[in-house]
């Protein structure tokens, strides 16, 4: 279970990447954020964010459901 969801389902590029890097940065270091969208381009953008910052992406997936969903870890 993560800390904190943010749902960017809809979103297209670069608006996913744009709100999960602001909500990152109002989060403590250690916690948690489980993001979902429908953007495919939110894989490798998500991918850049965490090599860039230093955060991990601990999971990224697409669910039953077809949205792509994305754990990440704070630094």
């Amino acid at each position: 279970m993560a800390d904190h969801d943010l749902d960017l389902r809809g979103l297209n590029c670069p608006i996913p990447v744009m709100r999960m890097k602001k909500k990152m940065e109002t989060m403590a270091s250690g916690q948690t954020l489980r993001v979902l969208t429908t953007d495919p381009g939110s894989l490798p953008d998500f991918k850049a964010y965490a090599k860039k910052t230093g955060n991990t992406m601990l999971e990224s997936k697409e669910n039953a459901e077809g949205n792509f969903e994305f754990l990440l870890k704070r630094a």
